[in-house]
């Protein structure tokens, strides 16, 4: 049992990468999880809970899902990160569960090794029995267990296998009195123990005495390693799951098909994310709508009617629409990491990235920005030469996220309503996947320039270890797209709901002697209401008091900076308001347009489709939409960007420069394609 009084205990989850550890933290906590930081640091940290009942007591374990590392000698900053937090007294971890993988047990043993000589609580979780025992692999656990001196657990995370036993392990976890070190080695001779020869190495890790000491610690215990392997492992020579994913790879890694498998892939998903996605974002929408309409008329009429309806509804509804695009995006990225083909996308683009400063290590950052920015900046972590760090948090920005899927949505459908191509390609998709190909192709020049003008004498690496396929988990998709959908939804929704009150008090107040002349009048029409010259009288009035309202003038003092774009005032309040997030230009232009209050049961897709200029021709043109989308896709309009830029490069210079840089590109290329298309 637990030695507090509370019966709670903190448990350490660590295991190589691509162990599987996600999935045993996932099938411990389910939902009970939560996302912050590391102290001082911007990297992920994921921990959740889980209770059950032991003697008529309730036991509680709170689970800390560290970093994957290889070893206790990090390369990266987020394993160093990893083992510092580990070894930090602060935390008061009081068991550490290693979760390696029982097909591939001989690599994970080095880290389990020396988790255990720093003499911790332990655990070993073999992961993935079930890949092993399909592999024929079979390992004896007693002797395994004699060897290190510590329970060994078999997990089958898959079916959920060994969880009940593992909740049980960890009361009554132990110390190994095994050691795998070499106690005579000269780099132990001034450290007390291995505990604090590694607390030393962490501190020193950049000093040459300790790269040497490194490597006669993996010398020495790959002796044992052997030994353990030969001891407890008996492996059959026939066609593993590594074998045949080495015959897969020789398709999705070629130097030709693979690039074409990835393109496609990326092609479909969006190709899919239009299609599948239409019908319910028009289920939300009509929801939203006949919800105004329905307290339009329950609620007495005033501000508060106005406000909940053209404000607050009209505002989030822009938003909330498009979560079933952000939702499918965020399950694709999970159903390509958890398979094993991310790692097979980083790897046949590592040639492609050296050319321009970067490595295959920048690839895995880059397609998680297509989700989001700011986890993406934090993923560069992973890369330890500096140089290519700063190029790829530099360019990250200029990938398009899942904060600018509403407006490209929104923009497309203005332009291409039902348009196919050839026939059976959805046009929609086949632009939303040229946008995302433009902001790559501006992702590779940027960091080719920045290659030259940055200079740097360290030198370049790229090792990562390609996993076995695997059938990816559903339950761990949905809890990735779960949370990823929760964060997004609350970050965005305060935003949303903050500035579409706003916009609405400033689009429906004013100061100016128009705005109070077109007040009255519209006070003396509403007594006369019943005709339809008064109905299209007072529709008329409330869209010239939007142009003489507070934020109507706004727009006009910024109109000349934006009028070469095709931007009118109104697009440009979206312009200024989306600046704390991108998404925010839907709900905008939502409440913006929902101020003229005829057509109530029009979206706002149509309300833009049959929007017109003075001259009585349409506003939303081509050649305005793909102003628009360009100006979207490079300009860095996100708060949360910026600063976990400032936080990562920990410089303001860097944020200014690259605020600059991204608003000319999107100001250049957004005239651009004005003047060429009008």
């Amino acid at each position: 049992m637990p030695s507090n009084e509370n019966n709670h205990l903190k448990i350490a989850l660590l295991g190589n990468p691509n162990s599987g550890k996600s999935s045993v933290f996932n099938a411990l906590t389910g939902l009970s999880q939560k996302t912050g930081n590391y102290a001082g640091v911007t990297v992920d940290r994921q921990e959740g809970k889980t209770s059950f009942s032991k003697n008529n007591s309730k036991i509680t374990l709170s689970i800390i899902d560290l970093p994957g590392i290889y070893s206790l000698f990090p390369k990266s900053n987020d394993e160093l990160i990893a083992c510092k937090t580990l070894l930090d007294e602060n935390e008061n971890i009081d068991v550490i569960v290693i979760v390696a993988d029982a097909s591939n047990l001989k690599r994970n043993l080095l880290l389990a090794t020396q988790l255990i000589d720093l003499k911790f609580k332990t655990i070993l979780a073999l992961n993935m029995m079930d890949e092993a025992e399909n592999q024929n692999i079979h390992i004896d656990i007693k002797e395994l267990e004699k060897i290190t001196d510590v329970s060994v657990i078999p997990l089958d995370s898959r079916r959920k296998k060994g969880f009940d036993t593992l909740k049980e392990a960890v009361l009554k976890a132990k110390t190994s009195n095994s050691v795998f070190y070499n106690l005579n080695a000269d780099y132990l001779l001034n450290h007390k123990s291995y505990k604090d020869f590694i607390l030393h190495s962490l501190l020193n890790h950049n000093k040459s005495n300790y790269a040497k000491a490194e490597n006669d610690d993996k010398l020495y215990r790959y002796n044992s390693i052997n030994y353990i392997i030969a001891k407890c492992v008996k492996s059959p020579n026939q066609l593993t799951s590594k074998q045949l994913s080495s015959k897969i790879d020789k398709f999705a890694t070629h130097k030709i098909f693979g690039y074409l498998t990835l393109l496609t892939i990326l092609f479909l998903v969006f190709q899919f994310i239009f299609y599948v996605s239409e019908i319910p974002m028009t289920w939300i929408e009509t929801g939203f709508i006949n919800l105004g309409n329905y307290l339009h008329h329950q609620l007495p009429e005033g501000q508060l009617n106005d406000l909940i309806v053209n404000g607050l509804i009209a505002g989030i509804s822009g938003v909330i629409m498009f979560i079933p695009q952000i939702a499918f995006l965020f399950m694709f990225i999970s159903f390509l990491e958890d398979s094993g083909y991310m790692a097979r996308a980083g790897f046949i683009m590592d040639k492609i990235m050296r050319p321009f400063g970067l490595n295959g290590k920048s690839v895995i950052p880059l397609i998680s920005g297509t989700a989001c920015a700011v986890p993406a900046i934090m993923a560069t972590r992973t890369i330890s030469n500096t140089k290519e760090r700063l190029i790829t948090v530099f360019i990250l920005p200029l990938i398009s996220c899942s904060a600018r899927l509403p407006v490209y949505t929104l923009l497309i459908s203005v332009m291409y309503p039902d348009n196919t191509f050839l026939g059976i390609f959805n046009t929609k998709g086949l632009v939303l996947f040229l946008l995302y190909f433009i902001g790559f192709f501006a992702t590779m020049i940027t960091a080719f320039f920045l290659k030259k003008i940055l200079k740097t004498t360290e030198a370049s690496s790229y090792i990562m270890e390609l996993p076995v396929y695997r059938w990816p988990q559903a339950r761990n998709i949905f809890l990735t797209v779960f949370t990823k959908v929760n964060v997004f939804i609350k970050e965005a929704g305060l935003i949303i709901l903050s500035i579409s009150v706003l916009l609405w008090f400033l689009s429906t107040h004013g100061s100016s002697n128009k705005f109070k002349e077109l007040e009255a009048s519209q006070v003396v029409l509403a007594k006369n209401t019943g005709t339809d010259s008064i109905t299209s009288e007072l529709n008329k009035i409330e869209t010239q008091k939007l142009e003489y309202s507070y934020i109507g003038q706004f727009g006009h003092l910024i109109e000349p900076v934006i009028k070469p774009l095709g931007y009118d005032w109104k697009i440009g309040i979206a312009l200024i308001t989306s600046f704390a997030a991108r998404e925010v230009f839907v709900g905008t232009m939502a409440t913006i347009y929902q101020s003229n209050k005829s057509d109530e049961d029009i979206g706002i897709k149509n309300k833009l489709l049959s929007e017109k200029n003075e001259n009585d021709t349409l506003k939303y043109t081509p050649a305005v939409c793909w102003s628009l989308l360009l100006f979207y896709a490079f300009a860095l309009q996100c708060m949360s960007t910026i600063a976990i830029v400032k936080r990562e490069t920990k410089s303001w210079s860097w944020v200014i420069v690259q605020l600059i840089f991204m608003f000319a590109l999107a100001y250049i290329s957004a005239f651009s394609a004005y003047k060429l298309l009008s």
